[in-house]
């Protein structure tokens, strides 16, 4: 054990100190992230159709992530035979976007401008939502960066136009980030059962470019021929909401859908497209802790997050 890095420092054990993401730096200056990877919280919700609470998913999956802060040594998973987010890796946490309550627009620009500070660092963005429609910021704030393709992993197609007014909800993103020039195509992995989007958009995905697949179907295929039909070497932009998975894993968000994922399915899928594809962003959405006392949705949101990160930098290091 001799010169490893729990042998230097504070021990620093999860229920102590502040909870940032993973326990790492907090910058409050987004004008000085110098970085890897930077966490934004978008703490919104107000795009929701039924049960509100995702407002309190940041601050559930950082808490949360602080059991998987593993000191100065990384953290090392056998079966891969390596240690991730070793001290190499630079990840910071920026805090939360401004929320003005019932101004949906402002808030989804304070969410945008977050992000496009991330982005000036020359870092990766991680934003932590919030319900779905954060996306729709998070994806607007590309528009100056080269093109990518979008896979979504969720239990809903969220490819609505525009229902009584509204462009900018939780069902809106995919749409939304279809019309976008910087948006090549989209794989839409997990959808399932009665959804929010009409027979109609369907169609109107398939037509703009989506490849859409349900858990069993993506279950039938396997997950490398699943990887096959994303376009390999593309930059990519992923965007999981936490009801991709089944809710007897993950309760805690507000609209569950029984038949999602289970943990290795999804992690598994990460993992491949951290090999196959340049990652340029990522968001993880709609944990809505106080649906779920037991907090386990939020602890596997941090741990998907972490692996998922891990992964990232251990194939840019593998080039």
């Amino acid at each position: 054990m001799s010169g490893h890095g729990y042998e230097s420092g504070r021990l620093d054990l999860p229920f102590v100190g502040v909870s940032t993401f993973g326990k790492r730096p907090l910058v409050t200056d987004w004008n000085a992230i110098e970085a890897d990877a930077a966490i934004l919280g978008a703490p919104f919700d107000a795009g929701t159709q039924f049960r509100a609470g995702a407002r309190f998913g940041p601050r559930g999956v950082r808490e949360a992530s602080t059991l998987f802060s593993f000191g100065h040594a990384g953290a090392y998973d056998h079966e891969d035979d390596e240690v991730y987010l070793g001290p190499d890796v630079r990840i910071v946490d920026i805090g939360d976007a401004d929320i003005v309550h019932t101004d949906t627009e402002k808030s989804h620009a304070n969410i945008e401008a977050g992000v496009r500070a991330i982005l000036k660092a020359g870092a990766l963005p991680v934003v932590i939502g919030g319900d779905h429609s954060v996306n729709i910021p998070c994806i607007c704030a590309f528009d100056d960066q080269a093109p990518f393709h979008l896979l979504q992993i969720d239990a809903h197609l969220d490819f609505v136009d525009e229902r009584h007014g509204v462009r900018h909800g939780h069902g809106n993103p995919m749409r939304r980030a279809a019309e976008r020039d910087h948006v090549t195509g989209l794989t839409q992995l997990g959808i399932r059962n009665v959804s929010s989007t009409a027979k109609e958009g369907y169609a109107a995905a398939r037509d703009m470019g989506s490849d859409i697949l349900s858990v069993r179907q993506v279950r039938k295929l396997g997950t490398e021929a699943v990887l096959d039909r994303i376009p390999d070497g593309a930059r990519l932009y992923v965007t999981l909401d936490i009801d991709a998975f089944c809710p007897s894993i993950a309760p805690g968000t507000g609209t569950p859908s029984h038949g999602g994922f289970l943990y290795y399915e999804v992690l598994e899928l990460l993992q491949g497209v951290a090999r196959r594809n340049r990652i340029v962003g990522f968001d993880l959405v709609e944990v809505s802790p106080d649906h779920d006392p037991a907090r386990v949705t939020s602890i596997l949101a941090a741990q998907v997050a972490l692996n998922f990160l891990g992964f990232i930098f251990a194939a840019r290091t593998r080039g």
